[in-house]
């Protein structure tokens, strides 16, 4: 697409070098199909974990705020 509008040498190599790098990528990610089939097993299983997640920090937020109301004191009362 570049050189028929710019109609250089140099358009000509950066159109060329593009469709190579987009050529070699197609094959990285034909290659490391198992790869993307593993990361996607991953994903379908973290997808059904989210509300337990949040429900997790949910409560480990609830443990690491100190509490509100005042305590009574235990013990010997002058």
């Amino acid at each position: 697409m570049l050189p028929c509008i710019l109609s250089s040498d140099r358009a000509i190599d950066v159109n060329v070098q593009i469709i190579r790098i987009f050529t070699k990528m197609k094959q990285m990610l034909l290659t490391n199909k198992d790869v993307l089939l593993k990361m996607e097993k991953v994903e379908r299983k973290l997808t059904g974990h989210e509300e337990d997640i949040k429900l997790i920090f949910e409560y480990l937020k609830k443990l690491l705020t100190p509490a509100q109301e005042p305590r009574t004191r235990i013990g010997f009362k002058p």
